[in-house]
């Protein structure tokens, strides 16, 4: 997959954009509903005999147009959208730069300047997609403002259990733990991605030494608790328990903004300081907790590698199409 980026104004020329057919949107977590948009696209595209193209933005829109917000997480970075796309049989990636001068734009001069001036023949979004300063532009308008050099295609609203899938959906799940229920919205287990650092060390003392996740990527991270995971690391995955949070049992105050992700393996005694890993949240177990001391903390994390591994008996992990 070739990945184009683009800033406003950009220099590309229609004769040297191959003729294709693009998927519009923003596309975090690259969920269900993403994935009708961008099949729906590379299946028009070998209709129409074109090439399937993705145009997503970065960053996430709120950075730039609202002031107090800071910093944001994803459920799918740039990094790891681009690898998904790539799998799905996306051609051409354009990540165009989100900024004032490109938020600016007028929608006739978005449409010009982003799809006729790159050579698509054929447009691809969902119903609510929109486009253009104010977001004035949308799927109803878009014939308009196509000067009749390309088609489209509308994708509806695809929801679960009488729910629309969205990314705002799929964020809240996380915030509540709800991991188990995100194969029917994200179309798969979240999986985030980082590198084993130094942590405390207090784990291998008690019995159930743990791998601190330093995260890669802005990723969300799930509510703070104890989940069944499996972590990829040295080529394979493994089983294993992971508690998110802040230590209460030993720290008295949530002095760390970002929470610790721990992850115990079962069966598992190599050395992975340093290693990149992937881990999969499978099942939420129970919330964080402060105990009266070590004793019944580890009387509670034999329970909780306990349930895990109950877990991991009952059901067959395959992994989809993220590995």
């Amino acid at each position: 997959m070739k990945v184009v980026y683009l800033e406003h104004p950009h220099s590309l020329k229609n004769h040297n954009c191959p003729p294709s057919c693009v998927a519009l949107g923003f596309f975090d977590g690259i969920h269900l509903g993403h994935q009708k948009v961008i099949l729906g696209a590379r299946e028009k595209a070998n209709e129409l005999n074109l090439e399937c193209a993705v145009m997503t933005l970065d960053p996430h829109p709120s950075v730039v147009l609202r002031r107090t917000v800071q910093h944001v997480r994803y459920i799918t970075p740039l990094t790891e959208k681009i690898r998904l796309l790539e799998q799905m049989g996306v051609d051409t990636l354009y990540v165009v730069k989100f900024d004032l001068s490109f938020a600016s734009l007028v929608p006739q001069d978005f449409v010009d300047q982003y799809i006729i001036a790159l050579n698509i023949m054929h447009v691809v979004a969902g119903f609510d997609y929109s486009y253009g300063s104010l977001g004035k532009g949308t799927m109803e308008t878009l014939p308009f403002h196509s000067r009749n050099q390309f088609d489209q295609t509308v994708i509806e609203k695809y929801t679960t259990n009488d729910l629309k899938v969205s990314s705002t959906y799929i964020r809240q799940q996380l915030q509540e733990g709800n991991v188990n229920d995100l194969p029917s919205t994200l179309g798969r287990f979240y999986q985030i991605r980082g590198r084993v650092g130094h942590g405390e060390k207090r784990g291998r003392t008690i019995g159930f030494p743990t791998a601190n996740i330093t995260l890669t990527e802005d990723y969300v991270i799930p509510k703070t608790g104890v989940y069944a995971v499996r972590m990829y690391v040295l080529g394979r995955w493994h089983n294993g328990v992971c508690n998110i949070g802040y230590k209460p049992t030993f720290h008295e105050n949530k002095k760390d903004v970002v929470p610790s992700i721990e992850v115990h393996l079962f069966h598992f005694q190599d050395v992975i300081y340093e290693e990149e890993v992937t881990i999969e949240w499978h099942q939420n177990i129970r919330d964080e907790k402060k105990f009266s001391g070590i004793e019944a903390l580890v009387e509670q994390i034999t329970k909780d590698k306990e349930t895990a591994e109950d877990y991991f008996q009952k059901n067959t992990c395959d992994t989809c199409f993220l590995t």
